[in-house]
């Protein structure tokens, strides 16, 4: 069993109330071993960490990984324009290829910034997987499903195929949810076909919930509810985990169908921003003991997959709503893109924090730069300081996705070709 050795390392374990502490992280094979201060063992790989932070690897709690062909393209527009105008016409001209190529440039980009597990909605899943497969990453991979029009049950059957082929696959990296896309594109009977189908596999859900003004006020002119009480009143919340992407606009009656729920809200701020959206509760939300991680939303809306941004954005705006500095400090916001996101995922129990018996997800910042000293307290630092160009190395499962800033599972030179030719057809003209 290969092991690795993280030496003379500043640890924030992301656990509750753990102080950081200095000394060594020991990797067997996929796992942590074992880390502290007294940590010492041959390995077959030392890594000098001085000048380093070792952490969790940040976990993208929501995702359209092949909208990173799409970025930057259409901003400085309102939601449904956007969509309507410049997202859902180009999507239409990507091949399974292009989505290969786009969700791999996310991945890219992903792991250059620390992130090592995200939750995914698209289409095309088998391409995504193949990626995630190849890139080294973790993920949770959802088929979007829109039940407008009759396809035959096309969508449906690859959500099927999805949780059949890739489910556990890649020595575990890769797990699968059932992703109803939004309240305003699921009718009842097909809602709850899926949320049928997710209790019988023990599988999660994935869907959106609440992002803008025009959702709500469609769904209560259609079924007098709130995005929310519609998802409540079909049962929803009743067998299954839940990652509810969004969640803007609720209501305190909302907040309170969601408690207890199992899972949890993914906030989005830098999306919800670009976007015009709004601010979601997030302080409420997690008053009420509800979940709440980190997502970017795809690089169409975020021009950048960079959690790091998410971090600071996430709590500048709670202090801001809430005028109360106190609120959302950093080590909570730190938690809130690492075990926060993984407990969404349903991975809370394998990764999000650093301990013995866990996945080695493990990052390294590079603290050696003029706006990362001195050090005083690391976690405003890295929370408030730092980038996603500080992050150094990734390890994902053991095994080094980047080391010195260096990709180790993707050729970049070969990414940045296919991308160039496939982004340039893909928009022209739309």
């Amino acid at each position: 069993m290969r092991k690795i050795l993280l030496k003379d390392v500043r640890m924030l374990t992301m656990r509750e109330n753990e102080a950081v502490c200095r000394g060594a992280l020991l990797i067997e094979g996929d796992k942590i071993a074992a880390l502290g201060p007294d940590v010492q063992a041959e390995a077959d790989e030392v890594i000098q960490g001085r000048g380093m932070a070792a952490m969790p690897g940040l976990v993208n709690a929501h995702q359209h990984s092949p909208m990173s062909l799409l970025r930057a393209f259409s901003l400085d527009l309102k939601l449904m324009d956007w969509l309507s105008r410049k997202m859902l016409p180009a999507e239409a001209r990507m091949t399974p290829e292009d989505i290969y190529w786009g969700s791999m440039l996310a991945m890219a980009e992903m792991i250059r910034s620390g992130t090592t597990a995200f939750a995914d909605m698209y289409i095309h899943m088998n391409e995504i997987a193949a990626a995630v497969e190849r890139s080294g990453m973790r993920a949770s991979l959802t088929r979007g499903l829109v039940f407008l029009e009759d396809d035959g049950g096309r969508r449906m059957r690859e959500a099927l195929d999805l949780a059949d082929r890739w489910h556990g696959a890649a020595g575990g990296r890769i797990t699968a949810m059932f992703g109803p896309h939004a309240p305003f594109t699921c009718p009842p009977e097909p809602l709850r076909e899926v949320i049928r189908l997710a209790a019988e596999r023990n599988l999660p859900i994935h869907i959106h919930l609440a992002e803008t003004k025009e959702e709500a006020a469609k769904i209560q002119a259609t079924y007098n509810r709130t995005p929310a009480e519609y998802l409540f009143d079909n049962g929803l919340f009743e067998h299954s985990h839940v990652l509810l992407a969004h969640g803007v606009h609720l209501s305190g009656g909302d907040i309170a169908l969601l408690k207890g729920m199992r899972g949890g809200v993914a906030h989005n701020p830098v999306s919800n921003l670009q976007l015009g959206c709004g601010i979601a509760p997030v302080t409420e939300l997690k008053r009420q003991g509800i979940a709440v991680g980190l997502g970017t939303d795809g690089a169409g809306s975020a021009p950048n997959l960079d959690l790091f941004q998410e971090i600071k954005v996430a709590a500048w705006l709670q202090k801001w709503v809430c005028e109360d500095p106190t609120v959302m400090p950093a080590g909570e916001a730190l938690r809130m893109a690492t075990i926060g996101s993984a407990r969404l995922l349903r991975l809370d129990q394998e990764i999000g924090t650093l301990e013995a018996g866990k996945q080695a997800d493990i990052i390294l910042i590079d603290l050696d730069k003029p706006h990362l000293q001195p050090i005083h307290d690391l976690e405003s630092l890295i929370a408030y300081g730092a980038t996603g160009a500080d992050v150094d190395t990734v390890i994902v499962g053991g095994r080094l996705l980047m080391r010195n800033r260096r990709l180790l599972t993707i050729d970049e030179e070969e990414l940045m070709k296919q991308i160039s030719a496939r982004a340039k057809r893909i928009v022209e003209g739309v």
